[in-house]
């Protein structure tokens, strides 16, 4: 059986691909990267390399062939993501790859998440081609906030504008780990699976646990939007990109990101990595 994996020389697409690799069965792996020279380190753990972005159809089409499964890692350009995954399932169809697996967001067809739109766009794609697929709607990463960490450390402080909302962050190991079981696992056609931590915790939690980590107290100051959109420009951040991580802490209020299914400790056979030790990790790489 060979599985494809796009964006493979990500930071979630690497994981996947040596998560397969070192499985040591009898699957072909095939990276499908943008950049031939950054995918050298998968190359040499046993990847096969195929060259093709999501905008070049033609190219998707080819690195597709022979396929039988597909994980479809969301790409990282907003505003331009429902027609390069568009790309990539109709070049997947052609190339008569059977099963297509796709990270997607919290609840994307339903929720609020201000970058769920194009999450949802792309689900309905995929259900219309008429390929067996599998959705893995993954929660926020934990490494997301290692730059928060280097923040607090000078500050001492995290001011955001979520409220009391929660979020059941995991790590990229931890999901890639998930993507890993449904790519080598049956049973996993037409299933929707809610991916995230066991625990959902709140900033105040989050700036007790960097405290702990930097062995230094740092307080959580809430804001409102305004207040954070205000702080950020005066930070040099442009308008439009301000206004966007203020919507985004208003999702996290309004719990967006706080449900816990347990699903992803049951894919992957063992509890999710904590809070703590995902930050450790990520500030250690």
């Amino acid at each position: 059986m060979k599985i494809a994996i796009t964006g493979a020389t990500g930071q979630l697409g690497q994981l996947v691909v040596n998560g397969l690799l070192e499985k040591g069965t009898s699957i072909k792996v095939i990276a499908v990267v943008r950049d031939e020279k950054k995918a050298l380190p998968l190359a040499k753990h046993g990847a096969e390399i195929r060259v093709a972005g999501y905008g070049d159809p033609a190219a998707l089409k080819a690195a597709f062939s022979g396929v039988d499964k597909l994980l479809l890692i969301s790409s990282s350009e907003l505003g331009q993501r429902i027609e390069q995954h568009k790309n990539v399932i109709n070049a997947a169809k052609a190339a008569g790859v059977k099963h297509i697996v796709y990270t997607s967001a919290p609840r994307a067809t339903t929720t609020t998440l201000i970058v769920a739109p194009e999450h949802k766009a792309t689900e309905e794609n995929i259900l219309q081609s008429g390929m067996e697929y599998t959705i893995l709607r993954n929660n926020w990463y934990t490494e997301n906030y290692k730059n928060i960490v280097e923040t607090a450390r000078k500050t001492g402080a995290i001011v955001a504008a979520v409220g009391a909302g929660r979020v059941a962050s995991a790590t990229r190991v931890d999901f890639a780990a998930g993507a890993v079981a449904v790519l080598l696992g049956t049973g996993h056609e037409g299933k929707i699976y809610e991916l995230g931590g066991d625990y959902a915790w709140d900033y105040n939690e989050l700036a007790e646990t960097i405290g702990e980590i930097i062995e230094k107290p740092v307080a959580y100051k809430s804001v409102d939007a305004g207040t954070l959109i205000g702080i950020l420009k005066g930070a040099g951040l442009e308008e439009g990109i301000a206004g966007f991580i203020a919507a985004l802490d208003g999702n996290f209020a309004e719990g967006a990101l706080s449900e816990v299914t347990g699903e992803l400790s049951k894919l992957i056979g063992r509890p999710t990595t904590s809070l703590r030790k995902g930050l450790m990790d990520a500030i250690s790489l």
